[in-house]
């Protein structure tokens, strides 16, 4: 009897420790949860919240696309400038993204064809080759209208047309499904001009046509165009005599990176803004940083384009009407594939 009992005793010591061990377990357990909830939270680990309570991976790594070529391979505005200065960099470390690879495109159809098939997460580009790539079944968000205006140049070859309406039977370098190419066939139909023919050059090659006067005019824009007037050449039209055909540029996002990263169009308006507002306590500085990337003096790019064009919030009222404008046009004219409601591509957060 006494040896049963002191058997008994001892059973029970041992479950009950094991329960205290399972017990202790658990709270270790469900502390260690907490942590990871509040490293997730933070952006310490890689991993952000979702809707709800679910927890996605972001990659370490984002590709960023923009247009242009230049020896600091950066966009200009608020985001070149918070890459430039490393602003961006530092905000993104912060939700697990460790390297930022950016890549210059010569035009928005060759950035869209980058973004369709995976090569970027994202990137900067014109509205006009952004709406005909969403036309095409282009799987994209719009997240940012960075700005409402970009103006577009028609110039003439020397000796050539000296009016708009002087290129009827005529042919124009253009770079197809650009800004421009939207600007230069508004332009024309608003003039009358019915006969003419377009063909498609690359900005480089097209001033190198407009030179040997292979083609009679090209659209070009910016610091370029007005390169090219004080070269001799003669400014036929420039759309600030039609403020509808008035470009902007856009920040879209692929739907596959929204699925990884669904939080990351509020996080990039946040730190963009946080780039713009260091730019503008720093002026003079991003003028010369503007004009290197230009290839150009800070004087031409307070010309066309001065900070006071960058915008401070996602979407403007005005610039909704613009893109809307710029997709209905494209649609009307049968340059885009196919219509869609532009509500149903916005996203705003």
């Amino acid at each position: 009897m006494t040896t049963r009992k002191r058997g008994g005793h001892k059973a029970l010591r041992f479950t009950a420790i094991l329960a205290l061990a399972c017990i202790l377990l658990f709270i270790q357990a469900c502390g260690n949860n907490s942590g990871d909830a509040g490293n997730a939270a933070s952006g310490n680990t890689g991993v952000t919240a979702a809707s709800g309570d679910a927890k996605r991976d972001v990659p370490a790594v984002l590709n960023y696309g923009y247009i242009g070529s230049n020896k600091l391979n950066l966009p200009s505005g608020a985001e070149g400038w918070g890459f430039y200065k490393g602003i961006i960099q530092a905000e993104l470390k912060k939700y697990g993204i460790t390297e930022v690879k950016l890549t210059g495109f010569p035009n928005g159809p060759d950035q869209s064809e980058a973004l369709i098939s995976g090569r970027l997460d994202f990137g900067g580009l014109g509205d006009t080759p952004a709406i005909l790539a969403r036309s095409s079944g282009a799987k994209t968000r719009v997240i940012t209208q960075v700005s409402t205006d970009l103006i577009g140049y028609l110039i003439s070859k020397n000796n050539g047309p000296k009016t708009v309406k002087d290129l009827q039977g005529k042919t124009i370098a253009i770079q197809k499904g650009s800004f421009m190419h939207r600007y230069i066939v508004g332009l024309l139909k608003e003039e009358g001009v019915t006969d003419y023919k377009l063909v498609h050059l690359l900005r480089p090659d097209a001033e190198a046509a407009l030179a040997r006067g292979e083609v009679d005019a090209t659209t070009n824009s910016g610091v370029n165009a007005l390169k090219l007037i004080d070269q001799g050449f003669t400014k036929l039209n420039d759309a600030t005599s039609h403020p509808d055909l008035y470009g902007s540029s856009v920040t879209v996002v692929s739907e596959d990176y929204l699925k990884k990263f669904p939080d990351f169009p509020k996080i990039w308006n946040e730190i963009r803004l946080k780039a713009l507002e260091d730019l503008k306590q720093h002026e003079d500085e991003y003028y010369k940083f503007a004009a290197e990337i230009g290839d150009t003096t800070p004087e031409l790019i307070k010309k066309t384009a001065p900070i006071s064009l960058i915008k401070d919030v996602p979407f403007t009222d005005a610039g909704l009407k613009l893109l809307d404008g710029t997709k209905q046009f494209l649609v009307d004219e049968k340059l885009a594939d196919n219509n869609f409601e532009l509500n149903d591509w916005i996203l705003k957060q």
